[in-house]
């Protein structure tokens, strides 16, 4: 029997062509589609280059992505890899499928030579053990790597996000097939970031108590037992992060890039007026930002990306980020501008998160919409009048990650970086021309160079 491999990636360029070439060396396997969950570096090409398929998810998560690649495959026998793993065993697709073609098994769930992860240990096997005991056995219930028959495939219902792989083995066994685990041997997997183990945890869950609404044992004493498991995970994670209790935020354009993501686009695609008589005519941040998404319809997300990489980063950003991680610090960025650029600039800084305004793209199109972050929008808490203000986001950090803002180094460069810079413990005014911010700052730095900041931060 024919085999088609599914590999969903997000930004996975330095592994995703080492996992196709696996799959590209199984006899077997005659059809490998890439399902890009909307990447903003170079993973498409690379998939590309591998010889794969490539399409592009319809919304972003992980459980869309895998439902898409099953529904354009063709093969009777489906494996899904991980797009992260550059470790697997060249007879990885042979072991995950040789307990279906024996017809010993309909659906293989990896396990492997590594310590399971927090989410597994303190999430999910407990709510395991209490709900599915049968899926307790599992020795890595969280798995990405599996492989089954496609009509039990299409059978199952397909989470968007964390909690897709554990869904997928609770319906597996729901609707009565053979479901049995396979060691792939030892794999290096990416170890998720603090601050997405709470997210992940509370999907993990969700997707568990969706399929066990039904059950007689889901009772008061299980959404009691259920509060408890997830409060230990949230102290798990506290605990985690108690040496961490510094935090640096850093503005994205004329801040750690030389230049200014929009500006560069409007240059390239000849948008500088209409770009102008936005900004002239309007005084609402919500509003010009709406305004200014709708300049960019039409253009693809990789013409972006290739223009955003054209702007050059100050040079020392990544080494002074790299010693301020090393001191203890949490470094993000905080940006108005969108959070395919911010990200990208995540990654190449090396920044523990971004922030920043999600522009909507169909098919990589941008769509003309954007969605504005909840996190800068006014509260009752809120440091000043405006409706949305970044320091409505550094709240929300100093909060999620108990950190006090008298701990938190903040840098901008612009007037709307004025209010996080004026209540950060240490404010920084970088290369800016902004009266208003130079004067609320504790520091100004004119030279394009963060060395400085380090002085200041233990």
């Amino acid at each position: 029997m024919n085999v088609s491999v599914i590999i969903p990636v997000l930004n996975e360029e330095s592994t995703i062509a080492a996992v196709v070439k696996i799959a590209k060396n199984c006899s077997r396997v005659d059809e490998i589609i890439v399902v890009d969950d909307h990447s903003v570096d170079s993973s498409v090409a690379q998939a590309k280059a591998a010889g794969a398929s490539v399409i592009t998810s319809t919304k972003q998560g992980k459980g869309i992505s895998m439902l898409e690649g099953l529904l354009i495959s063709k093969n009777p026998i489906v494996v899904f890899l991980d797009s992260d793993i550059d470790s697997y065993a060249a007879d990885v697709i042979d072991k995950m499928t040789r307990p279906i073609i024996d017809g010993r098994a309909d659906f293989v769930k990896s396990t492997f030579e590594r310590e399971a992860g927090r989410v597994t240990e303190l999430v999910a096997k407990p709510l395991l053990s209490l709900l599915f005991p049968e899926a307790d056995k599992f020795e890595q219930p969280l798995s990405g790597v599996i492989a089954g028959k496609r009509e039990f495939f299409e059978k199952i219902k397909f989470e968007e996000r964390y909690g897709a792989d554990i869904g997928i083995l609770i319906d597996m066994i729901q609707i009565g097939a053979r479901a049995t685990e396979v060691n792939i041997g030892f794999i290096t997997h990416k170890t998720k970031q603090l601050h997405q183990l709470g997210k992940m945890s509370n999907e993990v869950t969700a997707a568990i108590l969706k399929r066990a609404k039904n059950l007689p044992s889901y009772n008061l004493d299980t959404l009691e037992t259920t509060s408890f498991i997830l409060d230990q995970m949230e102290f798990a994670v506290r605990q985690n992060l108690m040496p961490l209790n510094k935090m640096a935020i850093f503005d994205m354009d004329n801040t750690l890039l030389m230049g200014r993501f929009i500006d560069k686009v409007a240059n390239k695609f000849n948008l500088n007026k209409a770009l102008s008589d936005i900004i002239t005519a309007n005084q609402e941040s919500f509003l010009i930002a709406k305004l200014i998404a709708r300049l960019l319809k039409g253009l693809k997300i990789s013409q972006l990306i290739e223009t955003l990489d054209e702007i050059y980063l100050v040079p020392d950003a990544v080494e002074v980020i790299a010693e301020l991680k090393s001191r203890g610090y949490i470094v993000g960025i905080v940006s108005d501008s969108y959070e395919f650029t911010a990200q990208h600039i995540r990654n190449k800084v090396g920044a523990d998160f971004a922030i920043a305004n999600e522009l909507e793209f169909s098919d990589g199109v941008a769509t003309g919409e954007i969605k504005i972050l909840s996190y800068y929008a006014r509260t009752d808490k809120s440091l000043c009048n405006h409706n949305f203000c970044k320091s409505n986001a550094m709240l929300h950090l100093s909060e999620k990650y108990d950190i006090p803002l008298s701990n938190m180094i903040a840098v901008g460069d612009s007037d709307y970086d004025a209010c996080m810079v004026k209540h950060a413990g240490l404010g920084v005014a970088f290369c800016s021309n902004s009266r208003i911010l130079n004067t609320v700052a504790d520091k100004v730095i004119d030279s394009r160079s963060f060395e400085s900041i380090l002085d200041f931060a233990p």
